[in-house]
């Protein structure tokens, strides 16, 4: 699979571009600030509906424009298709697949695949809990489309259920946490009303969780051994990375997930349920949900030592390039043609030995699309076609 040609109109700088693409590497270089990002960003958004610049689709839509344009023509197996995405900040995103409206953007979602990797990526290893349940979530979707639509049903419930929380959290609590009872008001009833109605949403909740946290676990299991190759290729050595899952559901059941085990999904179920029953009473203090595929995390680590806060520099580069490699390869078995993959500003922040290691490891893959601000950085090993990008101007290179 492969991307043909890239059509952009009011995206970022671009009030239009044409860029024919092929097979192969293709090399977009440019000074910081010319464009040449804004490319890759908008075939990346035709994979997933998202930057992985920012978390809004208005930075996307060139100033002083009331949308955006993006168009892509999409080979696999000889066989071509357009894909086209209408960006409408403030109101509902539009799709068409062959020219053809769709009733839901997400049916797009599996006609381009790739994997990106930038340095934004370096958050796998160093930021916050949301940007690994974010890689993994991106790759559940990558490998199968419809879980967009089980990520998106899991955010509605939770939205619901911690507006509960919030809204009936003087009743839940009982009238001593009143300040004006409302005269005559059967308080017991309200409270009783009250849980009810959140034993509701505890079921609702755990119908769509357990499968999104099912699906995590057997991702991860497979994720893993393709990770420690990736890691060990890309530096060189034998460090013994590896990832785990950290539940937040009960301390047994997190315990047997942390080592590697994934229950079945009638029991994850069961033990949502249950470890709801069991924080009651904080969620209800504290107005939130506290269990949870939204309150998970994803444990890195090198040897006995996590990654996060004890990994060099270099490691930590080494380990989020593994993730992002081994979720390559995971998707080129799992789906039988390669994702294109983008590199963008990667080789700048690696030393000439991974430099050199990651050219090596992509030399296979049928598209590559690389940015870089000096062409010099890129490993003479990638030849291909080089783009010249200046000021929204891009200029084929001979």
């Amino acid at each position: 699979m492969y991307v043909r040609h890239l059509t952009v109109g009011d995206f970022r700088s671009y009030p239009s571009a044409e860029l024919p693409l092929e097979p192969g590497v293709t090399t977009f270089v440019g000074l910081n600030g010319q464009g040449k990002t804004n490319l890759v960003e908008a075939i990346g958004y035709l994979a997933s509906l998202s930057s992985h610049r920012v978390a809004s689709d208005a930075p996307l839509v060139r100033f002083g424009a009331a949308q955006a344009i993006v168009r892509g023509a999409v080979v696999r197996d000889g066989r071509e298709s357009m894909v086209e995405l209408e960006i409408n900040p403030g109101r509902a995103n539009r799709a068409r697949l062959n020219k053809s409206p769709l009733t839901r953007t997400r049916d797009v979602l599996g006609q381009v695949r790739t994997v990106l990797f930038a340095p934004e990526d370096l958050a796998l290893v160093k930021g916050d809990p949301s940007e690994r349940r974010r890689f993994l979530d991106d790759l559940l979707v990558a490998r199968q489309p419809r879980w967009a639509g089980a990520r998106g049903d899991y955010d509605r419930i939770l939205k619901q259920r911690n507006a509960l929380l919030k809204s009936a959290a003087p009743v839940l609590r009982g009238r001593g946490k009143q300040r004006r009872p409302v005269e005559g008001a059967d308080v017991a009833s309200e409270r009783e009303s009250a849980l009810h109605t959140l034993d509701v949403w505890n079921t609702q909740l755990a119908q769509v969780a357990a499968p999104l946290l099912y699906a995590r676990l057997r991702l991860l299991r497979d994720l893993g051994p393709l990770l420690g190759k990736a890691y060990d290729e890309v530096s060189a050595g034998q460090s013994d990375a590896r990832v785990a899952y950290r539940s937040s559901l009960r301390e047994e059941m997190a315990g047997r997930i942390a080592a590697g085990e994934v229950p079945e999904l009638e029991e994850l179920h069961a033990e949502l349920l249950e470890s709801f029953a069991e924080v009651r009473s904080q969620e209800i203090e504290r107005g939130v949900t506290l269990v949870g595929p939204h309150r998970d995390d994803v444990v890195l680590t090198l040897g006995e030592l996590p990654a996060k806060g004890y990994a060099s520099h270099g490691e930590s580069w080494s380990f989020a390039l593994g993730l992002k490699l081994a979720a390559y390869h995971l998707l080129r078995h799992d789906l039988g043609d390669d994702p294109v993959l983008i590199l963008d500003d990667v080789f700048a922040e690696l030393d000439t030995g991974r430099r050199e290691r990651l050219a090596a490891m992509v030399a296979d893959c049928e598209q590559v699309l690389i940015t870089a601000a000096v062409e010099a950085d890129v490993p003479s090993d990638l030849h291909g076609r080089t783009y010249a990008v200046s000021l929204g101007e891009v200029t084929a290179r001979e």
